[in-house]
């Protein structure tokens, strides 16, 4: 058996009870020394707190094998890289259905309204974004990779303050992270968990920003129909400057100026006048990668109006979540040549989101109580 203080060893035997005896059975009771030690529930040969240790180094670690040299200097015994890899996804995958179940709770509250008590100051935000994941299986256009679905959410009451203008250098001292390989449908009850987890329905305003896309717009007008959505004003910079190069052929003499004033427009909510100009470009053929602008700028007319945000003091960057997007995805499950399949990488980013969120004493509670 595995343990913190080095391997124990354990010779295995029964035990017999000689008091008292059971007459109408006419024998001894017989009890497996397993049993007594307690060790005849645990799903690998260690304790709960070595589990907890090899889960810990398996999601952090860049590769299983790096866990378990990690985990031999720790330790002081060797754990195979199979046996890491195995008690890592058993570890996960109890985090994950613990999400699952919780958030099939939780979903209740979308149909039946939250008790809303009266509303306190501040806002609280829910940042999605959707990042590439490769897998081992291809779909039916040949593509191995997947998106990976990560949700955010925290309260403005626990961002601190740094003095940046456009609030890149503010800290966020308490927040939650959500992932998941899977639909937007499938995702919508984990988004909803956290933001309940988050005191959705507390706070005087509920704040979504995105980068745009047509699923996450959708979701998030079922989930929270009270909110303001914004639209992430780094992406959609990207997008002019996209649109910009194209059109003036990557000149950037030309190219440059007209998405600043663009952006100038936009900024000082100047939408007629972007909506004209984009209407001399309207038959000019997009390449893949490139989006309309004027189609894009439509869909998210009511999500755009930074002027009025900037005056209220809201966020509108989603770079928390684009940070995210590297610490929970990834550091650990975009390493060179790394391909994984849905069930081996859904423990790991649950295991990810937990530590990021701060949350390792939720993963410590359910391995003991197992």
């Amino acid at each position: 058996m595995m343990t913190m203080n080095g391997i124990l060893t354990i010779k295995r035997t029964i035990l017999i009870r000689t008091l008292p005896y059971d007459e109408e059975l006419d024998k001894f009771e017989i009890i497996p020394l397993d049993e007594l030690l307690q060790i005849d529930i645990l799903p690998f040969k260690m304790t709960k707190l070595v589990m907890l240790e090899v889960a810990y180094e398996g999601q952090r670690s860049s590769s299983y094998r790096e866990a378990s040299n990690e985990l031999s200097k720790k330790l002081g015994y060797q754990i195979s890289t199979s046996l890491v890899r195995s008690v890592t996804i058993f570890v996960g995958n109890l985090v994950y259905q613990n999400d699952l179940t919780n958030a099939l709770k939780t979903q209740v509250l979308i149909t039946n309204s939250i008790p809303f008590r009266e509303k306190e100051k501040g806002e609280l935000y829910i940042l999605i974004d959707g990042a590439a994941l490769n897998t081992r299986i291809e779909d039916k256009n040949g593509s191995s990779w997947r998106e990976n679905k990560l949700g955010m959410s925290f309260a403005s009451i626990n961002v601190v303050k740094r003095g940046s203008s456009d609030k890149s250098g503010h800290v966020i001292r308490k927040k939650e992270y959500t992932a998941f390989v899977g639909s937007a449908n499938e995702f919508a009850k984990f988004v909803y968990l956290i933001a309940v987890n988050q005191s959705y329905g507390k706070y005087a305003q509920t704040i979504i920003l995105g980068d745009g896309a047509t699923w996450i717009r959708t979701m998030c007008e079922r989930l929270f129909p009270d909110a303001i959505q914004i639209l992430d004003l780094y992406h959609l910079k990207e997008n002019i400057y996209d649109f910009a190069k194209h059109i003036f052929k990557n000149k950037k003499a030309k190219y440059k100026p007209w998405a600043v004033m663009m952006i100038d427009y936009i900024m000082d909510h100047k939408l007629d006048k972007v909506f004209l100009e984009l209407e001399k470009y309207d038959n000019i053929k997009l390449p893949v990668g490139v989006v309309n602008l004027n189609n894009y700028l439509n869909n998210n007319r009511d999500k755009i109006n930074y002027k009025d945000y900037k005056a209220k003091g809201y966020f509108i960057g989603s770079g928390a979540i684009e940070s995210a997007n590297k610490t929970v995805l990834q550091r650990r499950l975009k390493q060179a040549g790394m391909r994984w399949s849905v069930e081996t990488a859904q423990p790991i980013l649950s295991l990810r989101a937990k530590v990021e969120s701060g949350m390792w004493e939720h993963v410590k509670l359910l391995v003991m109580n197992l």
